[in-house]
């Protein structure tokens, strides 16, 4: 699937928390984790984790791994 301005919109607007969860527990067929939107995904988890790690444990935590 192409990497569109919609899948861009959808991450950028894609809580931290969302962002995990669907990191860790979508399948792998998902769209936002191919190519070049799963590349853009986890550059904007690593920004805010480099940004704020605080947060970012906290909010990994709360997600968990169930």
């Amino acid at each position: 699937m192409k990497f569109t301005p919609e899948l861009k919109a959808e991450i950028d607007a894609m809580t931290l928390e969302e962002m995990i969860r669907k990191w860790r527990f979508a399948p792998i067929s998902d769209p936002l984790l191919q190519n070049e939107a799963g590349e853009y995904l986890q550059k904007r988890m690593f920004e805010i984790r480099d940004a704020d790690n605080d947060t970012w444990v906290a909010t990994s935590k709360s997600v968990g791994w169930k």
